[in-house]
């Protein structure tokens, strides 16, 4: 009877504990969330918010490249720096997840789905049409239609080529090159060149 109350009271801390985070930080989390959750609403709203935002964005007919550095701090919900510069059209699923360091460079067309958390560090280059995509679906079919996030991160002085696909969960190493249409599924070690479906490594800098 003892160990049975004792498995009730750690069920019931475990749900309580899973109440004490809003879905924000249950997505962000890696959390399972499915579009019945009681919460559901409130992401949603901010994926709204992206939508409006980004086609905000995307419409700009401007050479000012400050007035598009504000527009972008209005879709993350933060000031990027001075160095930021982005070539429109962007997509982003999401937006408030996305974290810019200095003398970043986004080209255009990339897809940023940042539910998980997008980090792109200090001189960070971003080729056309790259995907940094965060968040994925169960492979259970009943539970399809729900998300999984994590995040990617995007170390200092990367290189990402133009096409190049990254998932979620992984970190891209400090001064690593990826190449042009590459799938990266896993983690890429710093100094390191990787290339294919799914990336692999092809050089270090070092060679």
């Amino acid at each position: 009877m003892c160990a049975d109350n004792n498995k009730y009271f750690r069920k019931r801390t475990r749900d309580m504990n899973q109440f004490d985070k809003d879905i924000f930080e249950r997505d962000k989390s890696g959390e399972v969330i499915r579009l019945d959750d009681q919460e559901y609403p409130q992401l949603f709203a901010v994926i709204l918010k992206a939508i409006r935002t980004t086609a905000k964005l995307n419409n700009l007919v401007t050479d000012d490249l400050q007035k598009i550095r504000d527009v972008f701090s209005e879709l993350i919900g933060k000031k990027v720096d001075d160095t930021f510069f982005l070539i429109p059209p962007f997509y982003s699923d999401f937006g408030e997840n996305i974290n810019i360091g200095k003398n970043v460079f986004v080209n255009h067309a990339g897809t940023f789905m940042d539910r998980g958390g997008i980090t792109l560090e200090d001189e960070v280059l971003i080729g056309p049409k790259v995907n940094l995509i965060t968040t994925n679906h169960p492979l259970n079919p009943e539970q399809r239609r729900a998300t999984i996030s994590h995040p990617i991160v995007i170390k200092k002085k990367a290189w990402i080529g133009a096409g190049a696909t990254i998932l979620a969960g992984v970190t891209i190493g400090e001064n690593s090159v990826v190449a042009a249409g590459a799938v990266v599924t896993k983690d890429v070690p710093p100094n390191t060149i990787v290339g294919g479906v799914p990336a692999k490594i092809i050089k270090t800098l070092d060679e």
